[in-house]
């Protein structure tokens, strides 16, 4: 993301608070439920020992789970799994331009606090990340050794969200790094803490419009923002964005070979079995191809896929 205020709303004259409600582009048919949530991601990797020392020296988490060539890994303080990590040995990496799939998952603090003790703790081990202020949310971008995008970030209060028509404020302006060490305190970073969630995910597609129309108009989000250049964002219940698609690597991109680092799978954590139920009929009426996954026969767990190839699986919330 690197379109700022100005480039896309000018002066912004006429943005007005986004209050619950006043902005966003509902489907016509079909709408996931406030309630929609993501889940953890699966990530093909090249060496697994690798990238569990990523994950849990640079990004804080921990293995909540190992088994061979396969670890889970989520938060500090609860068992939320983020991150199932799968090996192939030899996989290659993202090449650099990127490949349909996968631009970046996103792992979302519990607050500004967070993020600051987070940046500091980069700066001590001294990793570099990119960053962006996106008016709703701060965040950090990094690549894991196989090139695979991360964002880390933290949302600013709701109370601040502007809106210009029905279109959700959204750029990458600097942020403010000074600001973020001095929320983060003088406590130390000590790893990803207890309430950290999969906030989005972010896709490379091939075309706006399809995205468009498998993932709002058949899938059921809401629109939330249009108008950033190459790209569409959409969220479910009021979110800034649940998912993030762009057309950024290039009219040439491909999608990833079956033997490369990629994104696997992601998944939607849905409230109730009418919704589950209600978005594979949605899609079937797209003419899109769904895959019940549950031997139960109690339609908990149905899977798809973009038409990039990208798997989705949507899957029923356990009971609290």
């Amino acid at each position: 993301m690197g379109a700022t205020t100005r480039d896309i709303f000018g002066r912004a004259e006429g943005a007005e608070p986004a209050e619950p409600g006043s902005y966003g582009q509902p489907p016509r048919g079909f709408r996931l439920p406030a309630g929609t949530r993501l889940g953890q991601v699966r990530l093909q990797v090249a060496d697994l020992a690798r990238s569990v020392s990523f994950y849990q020296d640079v990004l804080g988490l921990r293995v909540i789970y190992a088994d061979g060539p396969h670890a889970v890994l989520g938060p500090h303080g609860d068992d939320t799994p983020l991150v199932e990590l799968r090996e192939l040995r030899g996989a290659r990496p993202v090449p650099r331009k990127g490949a349909l799939g996968l631009y970046h998952f996103a792992i979302l603090l519990p607050g500004r606090p967070s993020l600051g003790r987070f940046v500091q703790h980069l700066a001590e081990i001294g990793v570099r990340a990119g960053a962006g202020d996106h008016l709703v949310s701060e965040s950090f971008y990094l690549q894991d050794p196989d090139n695979l995008g991360i964002e880390v970030y933290a949302d600013r209060p709701r109370s601040s969200w502007r809106r210009v028509g029905r279109e959700l404020m959204m750029a990458t302006d600097p942020v403010d790094v000074s600001g973020l060490l001095q929320a983060g305190g003088e406590a130390r970073w000590t790893g990803a803490p207890a309430g950290t969630t999969m906030g989005h995910v972010h896709l490379h597609v091939g075309n706006l419009e399809q995205a468009d129309t498998f993932y709002s108009e058949s899938l059921g989000f809401d629109r939330t923002v249009w108008h950033y250049p190459g790209a569409l964002f959409l969220a479910a219940g009021g979110y800034h964005h649940h998912l993030g698609t762009n057309t950024w690597a290039g009219p040439g991109a491909t999608p990833p070979a079956a033997d490369d680092a990629r994104l696997l799978e992601w998944t939607l954590v849905l409230p109730d079995r009418p919704s589950v139920e209600g978005v594979g009929e949605s899609l079937t009426r797209g003419d899109y191809s769904v895959q019940w996954q549950d031997d139960s026969g109690a339609k908990r767990e149905l899977v798809t896929h973009d038409p990039w190839g990208t798997q989705l699986r949507f899957m029923l919330s356990e009971p609290r």
